[in-house]
């Protein structure tokens, strides 16, 4: 009982454990994306008749060359939307021209597009990881994309004449989401709350980023500090739950090396939760502190997805939603390759609401109590993971526990009883 008493205090200290915050700025280096762990490789193909199948809940992991197409299957029923994410991962710091990027799409059989998205480097002029998908969205009275059976998915890269030649790594998830008993209305409010927020209160707390999706560390309202190198990428999540607003600012803290102007030297990326792009800005730097802020946005409601813009139809369900922050291999050239301070702010203004009637789970798209504790903890996705399973273990070994001594304490009534 000793053995299972501590292993038990053992897996209660783990899951306890808080998120450490980083070191000193001077040890942050710049980490390459880190990908899904349990991604599978595939391999696209040059048509759609022979495009390997993704399944539903699974991430992929595939190459695309400059100007490059390639097809994957999927295989929908005719109640469920789906949603088929490309996150674009060029090697970091090589020049971007404006037009490079990636695209895309979702069609069926008979070639009618359901729905697609491009995704571009911008004016930034630098490579950083891009996130872009496509959705087949079920629209009550609509008379394509509604069918059962086999769609493509086609992935493309925009590239210029003078673009680099080198190969892009591809992270490829492909997700559904429950048909709905009552789809409701379809029009979208004529007004809704713009004004920004105040800046949230508390002061700074230190909270570095994640290198990609899958680890992004997770946040909620309040002022996060953290160190961010030239050329390196941070990810943050938020959990935004139905009727909810995220603003968002970016703050690059003032240096004391260096002199000059570096424009569009910081990035700063909005996605949802089926790492569909939402909205991006970009930030100039001359040496001084600066502090970027993305536009106000609609708060997430179901009827969004019968939007025209993409920002608001992006805007469509609960869960995460993803920061992204870059800072640009530029700044090294006037400022110095050394890490510099930055202040991600968030606010996440709205009670929260009910959410549509699913027929069925809603999987990612919900906020619940766990995402809010692992929020106000820092935790990423794999370690909020981790942590459920060291309680489950935990559990169980509580169960164990009890079960054993009572066992044991029926057993020693009966022996007793016999020696009696």
């Amino acid at each position: 009982m000793r053995t299972t008493g501590a292993l038990i205090a053992a897996l209660c200290a783990t899951v306890g454990t808080a998120v450490l915050p980083p070191g000193p700025a001077q040890a942050v280096e710049v980490s390459p994306y880190a990908f899904d762990g349990d991604a599978q490789r595939i391999t696209g193909a040059a048509s759609s008749l022979d495009a390997q199948p993704l399944k539903a809940g699974a991430t992929y992991r595939d190459t695309i060359k400059k100007d490059g197409k390639l097809y994957y299957r999927v295989d929908l029923d005719d109640e469920d939307n789906a949603y088929v994410s490309v996150v674009a991962v060029p090697r970091p710091g090589i020049e971007a021209a404006y037009g490079d990027g990636i695209r895309v799409s979702l069609q069926d059989g008979s070639d009618h597009r359901c729905g697609a998205q491009d995704v571009t480097f911008g004016s930034a002029g630098f490579t950083r990881p891009l996130a872009a998908y496509a959705h087949r969205t079920i629209e009550t009275g609509g008379s394509t994309c509604r069918q059962a059976g086999a769609y493509y998915v086609l992935v493309e890269r925009t590239s210029a004449s003078a673009s680099a030649n080198d190969d892009w790594e591809l992270e490829i998830r492909h997700l559904t989401e429950p048909a709905v008993r009552e789809p409701g209305p379809t029009a979208l409010p004529e007004t809704w709350p713009s004004s920004t927020p105040p800046p949230p209160a508390g002061g700074p707390r230190r909270r570095q980023g994640g290198a990609g999706f899958q680890n992004a560390t997770s946040l909620r309202q309040g002022e996060w500090r953290a160190d961010i190198a030239p050329g390196q990428t941070l990810f943050y999540r938020v959990p935004v739950d139905w009727g909810q607003q995220i603003f968002a600012t970016a703050e690059l803290g003032s240096s004391l090396s260096g002199d000059g102007y570096v424009g569009n030297a910081l990035v700063l990326s909005l996605d949802n939760p089926a790492r569909g792009h939402v909205d991006r800005g970009t930030l100039g730097y001359g040496g001084g502190p600066a502090t970027l802020a993305l536009g106000p946005q609609r708060p997430v409601a179901f009827t969004n997805r019968y939007a025209s813009g993409n920002a608001t139809n992006a805007l469509r369900f609960a869960g995460w939603y993803y920061l992204s922050a870059t800072l640009s291999p530029d700044v090294a050239q006037t400022y110095g390759d050394k890490p510099m301070p930055l202040t991600v702010r968030v606010s996440v203004t709205g009670t929260a609401k009910t959410g549509p009637a699913y027929d069925g789970d809603p999987g990612p798209f919900a906020v619940t109590a766990d995402d809010r504790d692992a929020a106000a903890s820092g935790r990423s996705g794999p370690q909020a993971a981790k942590s459920d399973s060291m309680r489950f273990v935990a559990a169980a070994g509580f169960g164990t526990g009890a079960a054993l001594l009572l066992g044991l304490g029926a057993w020693t009534v009966l022996a007793r009883r016999r020696t009696a």
